[in-house]
């Protein structure tokens, strides 16, 4: 796991691979910074959807069990977000890093509209 220095706050720079290993064992709160239609066309199964363009650290769901994890589709936004929280004295926190991109790149599962039926189907 890397690090970096937002501000006076240290925010966790996670994989892929290590927010899914979190994400199973019910260890952190994963939130979607996306915008809702690229949410509705694919996602992580479970993460919570808190657009970019309507984000305000003052309604996160409280962390006093469990840290919350953003990501968007290449990292950007998240850490956009990420700087709010910290500039908002929120600490307990962390990025996925290369975002929904990485995460699909790794072969990791999400749900997905199918072209052919409109429906929600597992990939990959």
């Amino acid at each position: 796991m890397k690090t970096e220095t937002l501000g006076s706050m240290e925010l966790d720079v996670l994989t892929p691979e290590e927010v899914v290993q979190r994400f199973d064992r019910n260890d952190i709160i994963l939130i979607d910074v996306r915008t809702p239609a690229e949410y509705e066309f694919e996602h992580i199964p479970g993460a919570l959807l808190f657009p970019l363009s309507r984000f305000d650290p003052a309604k996160l769901p409280a962390q006093n069990t469990k840290p919350i994890v953003l990501h968007c589709g290449s990292g950007k936004r998240s850490h956009k977000a990420a700087q709010r929280c910290a500039d908002a004295g929120i600490e307990v926190l962390a990025h996925m890093e290369g975002g929904f991109g990485e995460w699909k790149k790794a072969g990791l599962p999400y749900v997905a509209i199918d072209p052919d039926t409109g429906s929600l189907v597992e990939r990959p």
